[in-house]
This record gives C-alpha cells, structure tokens and sequence, in this order.
C-alpha cells in the first residue's frame, strides 16, 4: 500500500489554486508562445526568400526555394529541437530544472535574433546562416518542451494539474496566432510604403530591394516575449520534486515551497532518506524494472506524439499549397512578393484564431474533468474523420463555390488536434513517469514527436506536389497530390487512436502514485500495470 505523502508534496497536491501557479503558467507559457513563434513563422516566409533569391529572369512564375533549400529552411529547426529535447531532458533531471531552463531560454532569444541575420547578401550565404541560426534556435525551443511541462506539472495541484500543464501549452497557439499578426503588420506596412506592381506585370519591379528587410523582421521578433521572461524565470524556486526526491535536500524543498504557498511546513529528512534510498526507485531508464513499470507507457507517449505530429506539422507547413489550390490565395504572378506574405500570413491566422486556438483552450477547459484518454482518442477519431471527408471527394472541395465548406472541415481538423492529441501528448508525458526520470522521459516522447514533424516537413514538402509534372513547383518532382497526401494523414491519425490505449489515464491522482515512488513492498506488482483506459 501507498506510504505516507511527504507534507511538502501533499501540499502541493492539495493547495488550491493562486496567485504562484498562474504566474508560473505565465512564464512557462511564454516560452512556448516563443516556440510556436520561430517554428510557424518560417513558413510565412519561404514563399518571399524564393522571390528574393531564387529569381529566374523571364520565368513564368515567380522563384521559389529550391527542394533541398526549402526543406532545410523548412526543417532544419525541427531536426535542432529534437536534438534539445533530448539533451536538455536529459539534463533537466541532472542539474534541475531551474539551471536548465535559463540556458535555454537564453538560446531562444539569441538565436531568434541571429536568425533574422546573415553572413552576406548572396543567397547562399544567405540561405546557410539562416539554417545555421534556426538548428540552434530549436536547439534552445527543444529544452522548452520538456522543462516547462515538468516544472508545471510539479507545481500543480491534483485537482488541476492537467489544466495547469494544458494552459502552458495552449500559450503555443497565441503563438501561431502571433507570428500571422506579425506578418501582417509588417507586410502590410511596407506593402504600403514601397507599392509594387504584380509578378504577371512586372516580374523584376513585383520584388522591391526592401523585401529582404521583411522576412527577418518577422523571424527577430520572436526574441521579444522571450526575452521579457527571462528575470521571471529566474526568479523561480527549483520544483520540491526535484529538491526532495532527486537532490535529496529535504529543508531547502520545505523552505521553498512553504514561501511559495505561505504556509509552514516541516523538512522530513528521514521520510525523505527512506524514499531515496529504496532500490525500488533507483532503477535507471535502461533497466529491467524500468521496462516493467513504464515500457508500454514510454511506447505509448512516443508512438502518439510521433503519429500526431507527423500529421500537425504537414498540415501547417503546406496549408499555404492548400490554400493556393482551392482559390484561397490567388496563384503567385497575379501578387508582388510582400502582398503574398499578406496572403498568406492572413489565411494562417484566420485558421488560428478560428479553429487552432479555442481547440487549445477547450482541452484547457475539459481535461480535469472528462480526462486525458478520453480528448486523446475523441481527437484522434474527428482528426481522422474530417481527413478522410477532405480527401475522398478533394475534386468537389476544389470548386470555387464549395472552398467555404473546405476551409470550415479543414479548420475542425486543427480544432481536434488541439482539442485532443496535440495537447494531451503534451501533458501526459510529465505526469507518469519517476521525478528523476521525468524530464528525460518527457524529452523522448517530445523528440518522437519532433522525428514525425520532420517526417511531415520534409516528406510532405515532395509529396503534397501535384502527380502531374507540369503543374509542380519549379525543381520538384511530381508527388501524390494533395488528395491523396490527405488520405496519407488519415490514415496515421487512425493508427495514433490505436496506440491512444497505451497511454494511462493520470487524472486526478498525485505524481508519485502515477509513478510508484510512493509505494511499499506489497504493492510492488500494482505498480508495474497501471491501467491504460479509466474505469
């Protein structure tokens, strides 16, 4: 059976919720707001660096980046953010969260900075200094994801600790929300300032000298809401988790968390020697016990997030094609460079504030109460429903007089990846496993999560082309289509359902419960079969 609760982490447990814990979902959501920042605005601009670098003189169209380019434009943070989660989860249960996450906190806001710099004028250096600042600033994104879920999640209290955790994340659709803003301020603005006639009548003149200025306005201003967090950040006391359970320093846990919650509470050192010092909870992640206890939850957390964000990301990344192809977005030679940025940048934040953003805040709303398997599965299920009602009649979507309906069913797949996976990959990982494994076992799920991001943006960059080769993007070869592109992602929102029955349900119980860090030797096998789908 359970042993005795440490006072300090029953305390955490059951305070009710105040003033510390909507500051701390501030300022760790404020990362997050920074993440979806650098890593959507990107692809409101890739469309410009193919008009300012990669002009043809008498093309027909207007340039685009070439395939390797704008795959690693497109990526290249991604591949930097899994490498982060990784080492920065890591690193977080080694140093403690606190040390960590001003390092990379500080690495967000440098390298938005750089990003919006270069080497030179010429566009390969151009190009190269780009990717080279975008790799390390999702290097910095990447420790974000586990270090900000677990320092939530052992500041939160039982009863609304996936709300708490939810809220964090959601921060990442103003995010989103934020960089269409942005570009359409800024692209506005010079549209405005320095007028320029259509590709179709003059291809040369469509794209003013001041262009260049236009795309790394947007990327620099990533660093902003970073940088204004950063004292706040620092300010934070180490979670009492990590304190007592991993540092073992019993009085420093107590002394923080009773000036935290105002309250006097007393440093067990002997209760907190006892758990320390039980073999049952020293098990590393390579071992035995740890397969046993956590193996199917570890799959379970990596499968889903790697499924979802294979679909989520290919969905952001290309919906400017998809857009394009059902009249949305005027075809390229009839727009000058920034007037498609403003194109672009206002289908992204239409379908932000419509769909991306309330799907975050309703999972906000309905997850301490309805549970995370349940808005899991139910996002799953719609995400692949309304994929599959996208796909199968495409040809009818297409038509001028029914892109209304397109656009409406596209946006309810967004709202369900927020309303559903996109979130609860996110908090579940930081709530089940062992606090001295936590941000490591985050830092995996998430990595799985970013290796199916780069999946999408790599893979659906080639395949969302068009079957027929005169209709591709200039140095493209020809692709599956939209259509069945569609039927692709349908089908692995499906399997993430299926792996959905991995993932446990941790609604309403403490993190030591969750992990078996609180358990006594007869309750050792309870421990290692903790139910998947909630009774």
């Amino acid at each position: 059976m359970p042993r005795e609760q440490l006072q300090v982490l029953n305390a955490l447990d059951t305070a009710k919720t105040q003033l510390y814990h909507f500051t701390a979902i501030v300022i760790a959501g404020m990362g997050f707001f920074t993440d979806a920042y650098d890593l959507f605005a990107i692809s409101l601009v890739t469309k410009l660096l193919g008009r300012i670098y990669y002009h043809r003189e008498g093309a027909l169209k207007p340039g685009t980046l070439p395939p390797g380019v704008n795959s690693s434009v497109t990526a290249v943070a991604l591949v930097g953010t899994l490498a982060g989660q990784l080492f920065f989860g890591w690193l977080g249960d080694k140093m403690g969260r606190k040390k960590v996450y001003g390092m990379t906190l500080a690495v967000m806001v440098i390298c938005s900075l750089a990003s919006g710099l270069s080497f030179g004028r010429e566009r390969r250096s151009v190009m190269a200094g780009l990717c080279f600042f975008r790799f390390w600033l999702g290097f910095g994104i990447g420790g974000d994801y586990p270090l900000s879920a677990t320092i939530m999640s052992e500041y939160a209290n039982k009863k609304t600790r996936g709300a708490f955790i939810a809220a964090v994340f959601a921060m990442q659709g103003f995010g989103i929300l934020a960089s269409g803003i942005v570009a359409l301020v800024v692209s506005a603005a010079f549209d405005h300032a320095f007028s320029a006639p259509s590709y179709a009548t003059n291809a040369l003149l469509s794209t003013p000298v001041q262009a260049d200025y236009v795309w790394r306005i947007i990327l620099m201003f990533g660093a902003i809401p970073a940088a204004m967090t950063y004292y706040w950040r620092m300010k934070m006391p180490e979670t009492a988790r990590y304190t007592a359970l991993v540092a073992k320093n019993a009085k420093q846990a107590a002394s923080d968390m009773a000036r935290v919650l105002q309250v006097d509470i007393e440093a067990e050192e002997q209760k907190v020697e006892t758990i320390t010092q039980d073999k049952r909870n020293s098990f590393g992640l390579f071992s035995k016990a740890f397969l046993r206890r956590h193996g199917l939850h570890l799959l379970g957390t990596t499968s889903t997030w790697f499924l979802l964000d294979i679909a989520f990301y290919s969905q952001n990344l290309f919906q400017k094609d998809v857009f394009t192809a059902i009249g949305w977005i005027p075809p390229a030679a009839t727009m000058n460079a920034i007037g498609e940025v403003f194109r672009v940048a206002r289908a992204q934040t239409l379908i932000a504030l419509c769909s991306t953003v309330p799907g975050y805040w309703f999972t906000v709303a309905f997850i301490d109460i309805i549970g995370r398997f349940a808005i899991q599965l139910m996002g799953f299920f719609f995400m692949t429903v309304f994929m599959f009602a996208l796909a199968i009649p495409y040809h009818h979507w297409t038509l001028h007089d029914n892109r209304i309906g397109f656009i409406i069913i596209y946006s309810l797949t967004f709202f369900f990846a927020n309303f559903g996976p996109n979130a609860t990959t996110f908090v579940v990982p930081a709530e089940i496993f062992p606090a001295r494994l936590r941000s490591t076992c985050h830092g995996i799920s998430a990595a799985a999560g970013k290796a199916g991001a780069i999946v999408g943006a790599y893979g659906f960059l080639y395949a969302s082309q068009s079957a027929d080769p005169k209709k591709t993007d200039a140095g493209y070869p020809p692709g599956i289509g939209i259509k069945n592109s569609l039927i692709v992602l349908g089908v692995i929102n499906f399997l993430g359902m299926l792996f959905t029955f991995l993932v446990p349900e941790p609604n309403g119980k403490s993190l030591e419960e969750l992990s078996g860090e609180n358990e006594q030797d007869d309750d050792v096998e309870q421990t290692t079969s903790n139910r998947t789908v909630p009774v």
